[in-house]
């Protein structure tokens, strides 16, 4: 089956977009949100945040953490901050006003519905 095709059975018709469409969106809207959070922040600050979730998790390791080890749990740091709605609360808000959302989204959603690279 084509990409198209694909997303033309995700879509859901005429009733707005399908459950895995709907999915992929959601996941990608909460992608931009943490990496806008993300790029606010100094190297500093990210370290900081890698640093509280490390302990959160384990003990501290005595190796100095790397620049994905920083990046990952900054990640985790922020996603745990930002006061992101459910899949339920998102998806009835998108449904609503789509248009509200579309320009946050950052496209990922496309490759994960089509299963392709994202690539034209």
């Amino acid at each position: 089956m084509t990409s198209a095709g694909k997303l033309a059975r995700d879509d859901g018709g005429s009733r707005g977009p399908g459950e895995a469409v709907l999915r992929a969106k959601y996941l990608d809207y909460c992608s931009a949100r943490v990496a806008e959070a993300l790029l606010l922040l100094s190297p500093d600050e990210m370290f900081v945040l890698a640093e509280e979730a490390q302990r959160d998790v384990e003990e501290a390791s005595l190796d100095p953490l790397t620049y994905d080890e920083v990046m990952r749990l900054a990640t985790v740091r922020i996603s745990q901050r930002l006061d992101l709605p459910s899949f339920g609360e998102w998806s009835a808000r998108y449904r609503a006003d789509p248009a509200r959302f579309e320009g946050d989204l950052l496209g990922l959603w496309e490759r994960d519905v089509t299963g392709g690279s994202g690539e034209g």
